[in-house]
């Protein structure tokens, strides 16, 4: 009896290893194998029996609780706990009775929070910490006992946040960390961060989420202990609520890979429906309805209702959202919505059942059925403190255009500036630049609403104001300098793995170990950035008179689009006026051939016949952008000079290239806010000036020594002296700065946009975290003034970054430049600075010497 008993015992021990280590069906086979163990021995003496009774719960305890996890159904689970219970009775020595009962206990809160019902697990958590502290207050040494008290107060805590109680739950994890940190438990300390980060998501704290979730994997990894799926789904969802859906899917992909391969159900139906809000978010619906459909099939078979009811909302979403675009609404959608929402129970899914309303408001309005949608936006109740922001904008966006239906165009866009001013609030708790510009995409809508609304009006001042208030809102931000040593450091082994690489390339030795552990060193440095701290403080919007007092004799042209109507707001003359422009898609179209073109013009030494077949093409593509952007404003232009607020596609357009802009001075920037903002800073103190130039650019050899007699006193730094380090200590504050050095924009990772240097990248990162980043920067290099243009026309690149942190101008070329070009145009472009000339002025006249081959661009103020 006794060595059955210990046999059980070990099999219970080495099924949860299993488990815990990813590998369920192993762990299953052990557990059952235990149990068999114990059923082919009959108890006889009372000693016995106690301990064959406790391996039995123990067993069937671990057995429910995998179960569950795999598959099976909670109803049963529940059961099979009850039925186990009854079998505490027999267990005459307490201390033991209450070890188990506490196990069963957390065992039975874990499967009622996992079908929602947190208020009745929360019960039987306070039941099974009660049962554990009796434990621990009769061992003499409590630390190995600590474990499961710890795993019961942090889920407690969790509880806690899912029901919006944050006192408790903060009360429960900080206790949790403390108990953890004190007794040097660092896989507990890891635990709680999880639950810790899931507070502060629920509380609008994405930034501090994020680091959590960051500190907790870094725990994990360093004890070599696999990365938990959930904090990997905690991860994303921290994501989606800074409006990441692109980052959140790629995260998610990886994470649903690893997950099918373990077959976890549970987790993998929350990863299934997280993917399906990052596709929905990016607009692709078709993948939204399928990982929503898929994930709620899972979800039905273990009985969460509010996992359904979210999975359910996601399609719903996909659906109607479809359903407006294309103005094919089928018959049965309003009442699909309302089932959903009258089938959700309340109080506890009010806000699942209110967003299912909300959706068929929508659809009744597009119907033109006013009333029917007034009555059911009148059930909508209020957003509470912990409301999300998606509830928020989509009540917002309901009451709009309730309102334009009715008639009251006024009223629909207080409605906007209000959501508009609440999204502004959740912004300036973001940390990082991405995570700035990522919140736009959540009132995405409300914003879109806003300038269909002003361009019926054909009101071009109020147009104005709106596109100001709807775009590139992180250029509003005044930069604070921050540095994180972390990110430092994961930076720095990104760039010796570049250089590793490049080595056994050299050598012909195998890569594919470094590529691996290169992008997971670059995934890992690119999260650190999205929590380093806020990224300023926030700036008034600036008003028409401002822009237009600032102007003096230059003019502004903001381009916006509503649908595919093209529309430029020109402030010129203390005027601000109103042109119609056509179809946007196709100024894309010709923008996107435009640089195709110039890409291929820009190598060396190119054929001439070929030289002349690309060249017409470009020419022909610009000869039409000049068409359509630029020749309907020439009577309010003249030969002004030009600030231009770029929009979409645009951000492209080389506009010197363009035949009516030639010669001509030209700014370009995110907003008219963030033009007027580096306008009126002052720069640089010290008219310091740095020359630097990067490995392999042979035809630019002698190019910073022509360069260095325009300024007497730069410093230059070149071959072995460039390096990142010596670099980025000579740019922190300097006035100027040229740098010649192979680039590369980084469209998905755009902050990794970098600069070759002697020793390898230096990263956009980088640069925008200097204490005081140069007044003006000149690239000599390929597409670093390229962007990702995120919605609400939030840029990210090498040359935006630098803006945001405070850099005055950045001139760069916007397609790829052949060294020799480079080297021509740098020379010209130094010597109008030096005889006087204003950076788009000097910039201005060395375009126009070649300009297929110089297609660089002035941004931020000149």
């Amino acid at each position: 009896m006794a060595e059955a008993i210990r046999k059980a015992r070990d099999l219970q021990r080495a099924g949860v290893d299993a488990v815990c280590s990813a590998r369920p069906r192993e762990g299953l086979k052990l557990l059952h194998r235990g149990m068999s163990v114990l059923d082919a021995v009959e108890p006889s003496v009372e000693g016995d029996r106690s301990e064959w009774l406790a391996a039995r719960i123990r067993l069937t305890n671990s057995l429910v609780a995998l179960g569950t996890e795999t598959g099976g159904e909670v109803a049963v689970g529940l059961a099979e706990l009850d039925e186990v219970r009854s079998l505490l009775a027999e267990v005459r020595d307490r201390k033991l009775r209450a070890e188990l009962s506490g196990a069963i206990d957390h065992n039975y809160g874990l499967l009622l929070m996992a079908v929602g019902r947190n208020e009745d697990g929360i019960a039987y958590f306070d039941s099974s910490i009660q049962n554990k502290e009796f434990v621990l207050s009769a061992a003499d040494d409590p630390a190995p006992l600590l474990h499961p008290y710890l795993g019961t107060m942090i889920t407690r805590g969790l509880a806690y946040t899912r029901l919006g109680d944050v006192r408790k739950a903060r009360h429960d994890l900080a206790r949790a960390m403390d108990i953890a940190e004190k007794f040097e438990l660092r896989l507990q300390a890891a635990d709680v961060r999880r639950p810790l980060g899931s507070l502060e998501l629920r509380v609008g704290n994405v930034p501090a989420a994020l680091r959590l979730y960051e500190e907790s994997e870094r725990i994990y990894r360093a004890l070599d202990v696999e990365v938990h799926p959930l904090l990997r789904l905690d991860q994303a969802q921290a994501l989606l609520a800074a409006g990441l859906a692109d980052e959140a899917g790629r995260h998610l992909d990886e994470v649903l890979e690893a997950m099918h391969a373990q077959s976890t159900t549970r987790e993998l139906a929350y990863a299934e429906l997280y993917r399906a809000s990052a596709a929905l978010m990016s607009d692709d619906l078709e993948l939204a309805r399928g990982h929503a459909a898929s994930a709620r099939r899972r979800m039905l078979r273990w009985g969460c209702q509010t996992c359904v009811a979210n999975a359910t909302i996601v399609g719903l979403r996909a659906d109607v959202r479809d359903a407006l675009r294309t103005n094919d609404i089928p018959l049965t959608l309003t009442a699909r919505a309302l089932r959903a929402a009258n089938r959700m129970p309340m109080p506890r899914l009010a806000d699942q059942a209110a967003l299912a309303r909300m959706l068929a408001v929508r659809v009744e309005l597009r119907k033109g059925k006013r009333k029917r949608a007034a009555e059911l936006l009148s059930r909508i109740p209020r957003p509470g403190r912990l409301t999300s922001v998606d509830y928020r904008m989509l009540r917002r966006l309901c009451r709009a255009e309730l309102a334009v239906a009715e008639g009251d165009k006024s009223r629909a866009l207080a409605e906007i500036r209000a959501g508009l001013a609440e999204l502004d609030r959740v912004r300036d708790r973001m940390g990082g630049l991405e995570l700035v510009s990522g919140t736009a995409l959540h009132g995405q809508e409300l914003a879109d609403l806003a300038i269909k609304i002003v361009l019926e009006r054909a009101d071009a001042a109020r147009l104005f104001a709106w596109t100001e208030r709807t775009r590139a809102q992180s250029h509003r931000y005044e930069p604070v300098a921050a540095t994180d040593p972390d990110l430092a450091e994961r930076v720095g082994e990104v760039r010796g793995l570049d250089q590793a690489i490049h080595q056994a390339q050299h050598d012909g030795h195998p890569t594919a170990a470094l590529r691996a552990k290169h992008a997971e060193r670059l995934r890992e440095a690119h999260r650190l950035g999205w929590h380093t701290g806020r990224w300023g403080r926030p700036r008034p919007i600036a008003r028409l008179a401002e822009v237009a007092d600032e102007l003096g004799e230059r003019a502004l042209v903001s381009f916006a689009y509503s649908g595919d109507d093209l529309v430029a707001v020109v402030v010129a003359g203390g005027r601000c006026e109103l042109v119609r422009l056509g179809s946007a898609a196709v100024a894309a179209e010709s923008a996107r051939m435009l640089n195709v073109d110039l890409d291929a013009l820009a190598p060396d030494q190119l054929p001439a016949p070929l030289v002349r077949s690309v060249l017409g093409s470009a020419r022909k593509q610009a000869d039409r952008l000049d068409a359509r952007l630029i020749r309907p404003l020439a009577g309010l232009l003249g030969d002004r000079g030009l600030v231009v607020v770029p929009t979409g596609p645009l951000y492209a357009v080389p506009w010197g290239v363009l035949p009516a802009l030639r010669s001509r001075p030209i700014v370009v920037a995110p907003s008219a806010t963030a033009w007027l903002g580096a306008e009126r800073s002052t720069g640089a103190p010290a008219r310091k000036v740095v020359l630097v130039r990067g490995p392999g650019l042979v035809g630019t050899r002698g190019e910073l020594d022509k360069l260095a007699t325009h300024y007497r006193t730069a410093r230059t730094l070149a071959g072995a002296d460039a390096t990142v380090k010596s670099v980025l200590r000579a740019l922190d504050g300097a006035n100027l700065a040229h740098i010649a050095a192979h680039g590369a924009h980084e469209p998905e990772n755009a902050l990794f946009s970098r600069l070759e240097m002697a020793d390898g990248a230096l990263f956009a990162h980088e640069m925008a975290g200097l204490a005081q980043p140069p007044s003006q920067v000149v690239f000599a290099a390929c597409e670093l003034a390229l962007n990702r243009i995120r919605p609400g026309d939030e840029v990210l690149g090498f040359a935006s970054a630098l803006l945001a942190s405070g850099s005055r101008t950045v001139i760069a070329p916007l397609s790829r430049v052949g060294d020799e070009a480079a080297a021509a145009a740098m020379d010209d472009y130094h010597r109008g600075l030096a005889e006087g000339a204003g950076p788009a002025t000097a910039l201005a006249d060395t375009i126009a010497v070649d300009p297929f081959r110089r297609p660089f661009v002035c941004l931020g103020a000149g």
